[in-house]
């Protein structure tokens, strides 16, 4: 089994000191930064959403996989510099919108983006249309991808959305929203660009906003 198989085994099977140590010995051994995400870590996170996808596995094991991939791509993000960096698959803004707390579906939405190769600024919960509009300026986001959990804070993706286009970045941002209560007609009707129902369709929406 090669280095990188190791790896995809490590991050599915969620041991991320394993998941450090190889990629510290590979690093060691010569291996480019960059050549871990394409041959190691989205294989292995593609492989977690297939498994979430069939009910192979839940939360909890997606979580612990996802951490697992943290390990790695702790180490290798402030390795990646001039070309290699500027080969992210894009950079999202993540965020659970204002008056909502609930982070668990966020946090695996940004961790799965981060292993399919996403640059990710995550602002947290309870995050304002404000803040939202300064991220996507400060850090030059194509992606802004919205959570809620609350049928009472749903509205605020709409305010979100507005304020986007207020500052006039709607038309540079692709904007994706997800959580318990949304649907896709929510999305259509507050003008999203996308509906995630969970951490693997959302990957595969991002990937495909950012290719059109």
């Amino acid at each position: 089994m090669s280095q990188f198989e190791e790896m995809q085994q490590a991050i599915i099977d969620g041991k991320a000191p394993v998941v450090k140590e190889l990629t510290e010995q590979a690093l060691r051994d010569g291996v480019k930064p960059a050549e871990f995400f394409p041959k190691a870590i989205v294989p292995a996170m593609n492989e977690v959403g297939r498994r979430m996808r069939d009910c192979e596995f839940f939360i909890p094991e997606v979580l612990i996989a996802a951490r697992a991939a943290r390990a790695a791509t702790d180490i290798l993000r402030p390795l990646l510099v001039g070309d290699e960096a500027s080969r992210s698959a894009g950079t999202v803004v993540c965020c659970t919108v204002k008056g909502d707390l609930h982070d668990i579906g966020k946090n695996i939405v940004a961790m799965m983006l981060e292993s399919a190769g996403f640059r990710i600024v995550d602002l947290g919960v309870d995050a304002s249309p404000e803040k939202i509009v300064q991220a996507v300026q400060e850090h030059k986001a194509n992606l802004v991808a919205m959570s809620a959990l609350l049928t009472t804070t749903m509205v605020n993706m709409k305010a979100g959305i507005a304020a986007l286009a207020s500052a006039g970045l709607r038309d540079h941002v692709k904007i994706m929203v997800g959580g318990a209560p949304v649907t896709e007609n929510w999305a259509r009707s507050i003008g999203a660009d996308g509906y995630g129902k969970d951490a693997p369709t959302a990957v595969d929406l991002a990937r495909s906003l950012v290719a059109n």
